[in-house]
């Protein structure tokens, strides 16, 4: 059973480092993910925040939306269990959004904790890196031209 963010998740850390992970049409927390990877053990906790920019390549973004597949959700964890099983993790978090998004909305969160700050970055730039190359999560852009693109279809 896996036990996600809890009052005090200092107690979970020997057991479950993975304490949030999810994919969901509402708008994410940073709060509530930097609560979910607090630790007592760690030194050093990333945090990655991905936002909705105002432009792409040069054009204007008009609106943006993202899509999931139904496999989502077990492939961030897949990629999740990697990364604890390469780096000393204490604690990890993910959090992306699906649905339609505004410019400056947070479209990914994603934290680890582990016991030195070298050791964070790490960790958190592998997460968020195999996170956008290996959840099937995509990007539909339209630009204030008209025109519209798919990103990681």
């Amino acid at each position: 059973m896996a036990r996600t963010p809890i009052d005090h998740p200092g107690e979970l850390a020997a057991e479950e480092p993975i304490r949030l992970l999810a994919v969901r049409d509402a708008p994410l927390s940073l709060d509530e993910v930097f609560r979910a990877v607090a630790d007592d053990a760690a030194g050093g906790t990333a945090l990655f925040v991905g936002t909705v920019r105002d432009h792409d390549r040069g054009a204007d973004v008009a609106a943006l939306s993202y899509s999931s597949h139904p496999s989502a959700e077990a492939e961030l964890r897949r990629v999740a269990e990697k990364v604890v099983a390469e780096f000393p993790v204490r604690a990890l978090a993910a959090v992306h959004r699906v649905g339609d998004l505004a410019v400056g909305d947070l479209a990914v969160v994603v934290a680890v904790s582990c016991p030195h700050r070298a050791e964070a970055f790490a960790a958190c730039r592998k997460l968020i890196d195999d996170l956008k190359h290996e959840v099937p999560i995509w990007k539909h852009q339209t630009f204030s031209d008209g025109q519209e693109e798919w990103v990681g279809a």
